[in-house]
């Protein structure tokens, strides 16, 4: 197949090189804008960008994809479907009519489950036992067009939002080519959606989101730890500086003591109080030092029991 494909960052680069090594024309690559990084402020081009100039595949980078200029350019182009992967604008149907086979999204939630921008992180924030990829013929709705096919991918116990997203990237790399012989044979099904989704909206993740709340029960500030590591990453404080925090473990007690009271700190972590039941801390990052796990961080620094988190 002829095809034009929609990327920006990590998760869509293993779609795009397993569109190349299938055997696909890759007619054209699209991404976001390059944007100024690091200290110096230099232009950085997105993951995908670097793969598509490895391979030689022309690269448009358009501020707004929905530009009359744009279009007619992607018009003589002429693909014969259209592949988005966490593209990161909003297709105008001009864009979504003009492919043969339309335009394909990999969806990396169940829909109709967590549309939006952050379904991994929030798979895991909020405890899922499964997330999946999705693809589906797009619509003008947000994640609301028909559904094509799905993969279904189990999280761990101990699953981060950086390991579901790599999972998730590999999942649906392999599925996307798969559909792509469906519809150019003619046996793809499309299932439509129903109106409204069957989660909350999953929201861009913002770095506001790390802040414990101590009040909270510790199951949920373990796996927000988790769906938010490693990034933006969750974070408090001691002793009035910034600690982030990578690994922590529920302990199913009740402990004497406040809403992020330290109770214990020795090789075993951190034992903190929350609003049900308690944290052990075992992997943390004290704000100008590494990561590191919490016996190392205490023969460096002295935390005392009693010591309220977060104040």
């Amino acid at each position: 197949m002829r095809v034009v494909f929609m990327g920006t960052p990590d998760f869509a680069v293993g779609t795009l090189e397993t569109l190349i090594a299938a055997g696909h024309e890759v007619a054209a690559v699209v991404t976001q804008p390059d944007k100024p990084k690091g200290r110096g402020k230099s232009l950085m081009p997105t993951p995908v960008k670097e793969v598509a100039l490895a391979h030689q595949i022309p690269v448009f980078q358009p501020k707004k994809v929905r530009d009359p200029e744009f279009v007619e350019t992607l018009r003589t182009i002429a693909p014969d479907v259209i592949v988005v992967a966490a593209f990161g604008q909003i297709i105008s149907k001009e864009i979504l009519d003009m492919p043969r086979y339309g335009c394909i999204n990999v969806h990396a939630s169940l829909l109709p489950a967590y549309r939006g921008a952050a379904p991994i992180q929030w798979a895991v924030i909020n405890g899922d036992k499964e997330s999946g990829v999705t693809i589906m013929r797009m619509s003008e709705g947000l994640d609301t067009g028909d559904m094509i096919d799905k993969v279904v991918v189990p999280l761990e116990e101990k699953e981060t939002g950086g390991s579901l997203f790599d999972k998730l990237s590999k999942a649906g790399a392999a599925l996307c080519t798969e559909v792509l012989v469906k519809l150019e044979n003619g046996t793809a099904v499309f299932e439509k959606q129903p109106e409204q989704s069957t989660t909350a909206y999953a929201s861009m993740i913002d770095k506001k989101m790390g802040k414990i709340n101590w009040e909270r029960p510790a199951k949920e500030i373990e796996q927000l730890i988790r769906g938010l590591n490693p990034w933006p990453s969750a974070y408090t404080s001691v002793n009035g500086k910034n600690l982030k925090l990578w690994t922590a473990s529920v302990v199913h007690e009740a402990g004497n003591g406040v809403p992020g009271e330290i109770l214990e700190a020795g090789k075993e972590g951190l034992l903190v109080k929350t609003g049900d039941g308690l944290l052990l801390i075992q992997e943390l990052q004290l704000e100008g030092k590494k990561r590191m796990d919490t016996a190392a961080f205490l023969r460096g620094y002295t935390v005392d029991k009693g010591c309220i988190l977060g104040e």
